[in-house]
């Protein structure tokens, strides 16, 4: 059958905001049935290509750094574009490449597994285990942790991953489509590689940290309503976000972290450790709330889905919405 576009009875042509809609709830599917790719993951082959301009372009200076984040963030998004015009004529190649794209950046079923496979062995008294897996999950250093901190880890990976591994990544697709998608997740992956306030990469990986508090600013925000919503007390989860988010050194894992903890009825925050480097961070949710059990780990893994289900819902209709807004203006001026 004739794509959209060519002479002929040519098939009909959805929408860009159709072919997002379709591409992403059938990636995030995906992701539920089959979690990360396991062979030939995009997002590690952005790793290593990321890696290999670190190596030639490296200097303690923030221009460096910035020329970094340009190359890395501007070739990927430069890629997606080509792609996704590509296929623009095929509706069937644009969802199934929606499709793939969503599938390959989105993360929530690894999220939820590594989260359980630590919460199982914590479950069965098996600390060697959980400070194994840990750092799966986060940076922290498993060695200074006792059972307890390490379930409240996990829960705040979980929180703060849920915007960063997938809801982040839907509203920019909602934005840009495919090249969105990628866009963010190669930010995303560049802050984790460089954008941390390690001596060798504090100004080198200063344009990368700026870039991802920008383009993860929407997603978190979404992620901590959502969570309000999603969750098993919504008063508790919307006070806690109110009072506590702005304390938290990140602009955006504050209000998530904070929404997580007020819906599940827990404290997270506190004193953390990074590889040797303590850092006393506060409390969220500190006046209702209880410590974190491994119990809760479970729960936070299911609050996660339902808030990335819903974020799947509502970029879709946004998008759809806009699409029809800007339709029916144009209509009007017509």
């Amino acid at each position: 059958m004739p794509g959209c576009g060519t002479r002929g009875p040519a098939a009909p042509c959805p929408s860009p905001a159709r072919v997002f809609a379709y591409g992403a709830a059938a990636g995030l599917l995906g992701d539920l049935l089959l979690g990360d790719p396991r062979r030939g993951h995009p997002v590690a082959a952005f790793g290593r290509a990321a890696a290999a301009v670190e190596r030639a372009l490296w200097r303690d200076h923030r221009g460096r750094g910035a020329l970094h984040t340009l190359l890395c963030v501007g070739g990927a998004t430069g890629a997606a574009a080509l792609a996704a015009r590509a296929v623009r004529r095929s509706p069937a190649a644009s969802v199934a490449l929606t499709a793939a794209v969503t599938w390959s950046v989105v993360g929530g079923t690894s999220l939820g597994r590594e989260a359980r496979a630590v919460g199982g062995a914590l479950a069965a008294g098996d600390l060697d285990v959980a400070r194994e897996r840990l750092p799966h999950l986060c940076g922290r250093d498993p060695q200074a942790l006792d059972g307890q901190q390490m379930a409240r880890a996990v829960v705040e990976s979980v929180a703060e991953n849920t915007s960063d591994a997938v809801v982040g990544a839907l509203v920019w697709g909602a934005v840009a489509g495919v090249p969105g998608l990628v866009a963010f997740r190669a930010v995303n992956t560049l802050d984790a590689m460089v954008g941390h306030r390690s001596p060798h990469h504090l100004r080198y990986g200063w344009a990368s940290a700026r870039l991802d508090d920008l383009a993860g600013w929407p997603g978190a925000r979404l992620t901590a309503a959502l969570a309000v919503l999603a969750g098993g007390d919504p008063r508790g989860a919307l006070r806690a976000w109110r009072a506590d988010a702005a304390h938290h050194p990140s602009p955006n894992a504050g209000p998530v972290e904070a929404s997580f903890a007020g819906a599940l009825g827990v404290t997270l925050g506190g004193t953390l450790s990074y590889a040797g480097r303590v850092e006393h961070r506060a409390v969220l949710n500190g006046k209702s709330g209880r410590p974190v059990d491994v119990p809760d780990i479970e729960r936070a893994v299911r609050l996660s889905r339902r808030v990335n289900l819903l974020a799947l819902a509502v970029c879709a209709a946004g998008r759809l919405a806009a699409s029809y807004g800007h339709a029916y203006v144009k209509g009007r001026n017509s």
